[in-house]
């Protein structure tokens, strides 16, 4: 089936289907992780990923390994260990992540340049705006309100 005719609604549903798991900030980051660092334990992704939490690191992994993109693999030794890998569904990621990465990457500094030229156009605006304020009446309810 073909994702091309946006205008049918199971092919948005597809679409929306996927990028809910793989849009996500942290299955982004696990896949990228895997795959330029190969078969890796819980603590090692972990220490990788920046800011992620245990619970949402095994939220993540369970829920890529439940979409078929990652294998979970656990190893029958005292104390028992547990690796995480790409499969070959999840190899066919590892392109259009690291080209996100890459992209992320080169064009931050003008993301950043562009939000604060955004940002100070907008203070400015709500500066020269005029402003409304409430005020109450001798009753002790909102009587008006007036510009200032």
């Amino acid at each position: 089936m073909s994702l091309q005719d946006t205008s049918q609604h199971s092919n948005c549903t597809a679409m929306s289907d996927v990028l809910n798991r793989i849009g996500d900030k942290w299955s982004v980051m696990v896949v990228g992780m895997l795959g330029r660092q190969g078969t890796l334990r819980f603590n090692e992704l972990k220490r990788l990923i920046n800011g992620v939490s245990q619970r949402m690191l095994t939220l993540t992994l369970r829920n890529l390994e439940r979409d078929g993109l990652v294998t979970r693999t656990i190893y029958p030794e005292v104390p028992p260990r547990v690796e995480y890998a790409l499969t070959e569904l999840g190899k066919t990621l590892q392109q259009p992540i690291s080209a996100l990465w890459d992209w992320s990457s080169e064009n931050h500094g003008s993301i950043m340049d562009a939000r604060a030229i955004y940002d100070a156009r907008s203070a400015a605006v709500a500066e020269d705006a005029p402003r409304k304020v409430a005020y109450v009446g001798s009753e002790g309810r909102l009587a008006g309100a007036r510009s200032i």
